[in-house]
């Protein structure tokens, strides 16, 4: 009961510090030091909203996301910070989405939804493949790892959902989709066509997904 009361006013903080996260980004460098405020802020309340249940010690599933989430807050800081440390945030988040591969593996294994597989490994083979004459040679091996690893998450998110398991799992499909868009992005962003709105929408999609993956536990509860 306690955790529904607080849920909501979380939220409420959550996409007010996303906001002023994204607000402070394109106000660089005179707002930096928000900047550096609020974008690990925000993961750390998303991550408060995995343990708000109070399911951690007892639920592998809820131990796993919120892992996932530590890792995410890692990679966050890594991407934040001056200086080339892209690798170190790229092996943190890769850590991440393999958390969240042990948290749905078993729905997955229970509802055995295959062919989404196929549509999500031709979307990151286009994406690879759009990437790949930008990419050193160091950063190809790297950058088709973490791809085929973050097919395999939303592809392990998107079955259960699928099979319509419960709100949890739908929730966490819609996470590890946004989160799959965020990464898109950001790697065009990147290596191949930078834009303006870049940042909006990796960081917003990023968020979003992330809450979602971290509200699965509770509506998994739920029912």
């Amino acid at each position: 009961m306690e955790s529904k009361l607080f849920l909501p006013l979380i939220c409420l903080f959550i996409f007010l510090s996303a906001g002023l996260t994204i607000f402070a980004h394109y106000l660089r460098p005179k707002h930096t030091v928000f900047f550096y405020l609020f974008k690990p802020l925000t993961t750390i309340l998303i991550l408060s909203v995995a343990l708000l249940p109070g399911t951690l010690l007892s639920d592998p599933y809820a131990r796993a996301i919120a892992l996932g989430l530590v890792f995410s807050l890692a990679g966050d800081i890594c991407l934040m910070l001056p200086g080339n440390r892209f690798l170190f945030g790229l092996v943190s988040f890769l850590i991440a989405h393999i958390c969240y591969i042990i948290a749905f593996f078993p729905g997955a294994l229970r509802n055995g939804v295959i062919w989404p597989l196929l549509p999500l490994a031709l979307v990151g083979a286009i994406i690879l493949g759009y990437l790949w004459p930008a990419l050193s040679a160091g950063l190809k091996a790297a950058v088709s790892l973490y791809v085929a690893v973050i097919v395999a998450m939303a592809w392990l998110a998107a079955g259960p959902a699928i099979a319509g398991s419960s709100a949890g799992a739908l929730s966490a499909a819609l996470g590890a989709l946004l989160f799959m868009a965020s990464d898109a992005t950001l790697a065009i962003d990147r290596f191949r066509r930078p834009f303006r709105m870049a940042q909006a929408v990796i960081l917003g999609s990023y968020y979003l997904g992330q809450l979602l993956i971290a509200l699965s536990i509770g509506l998994r509860i739920g029912g």
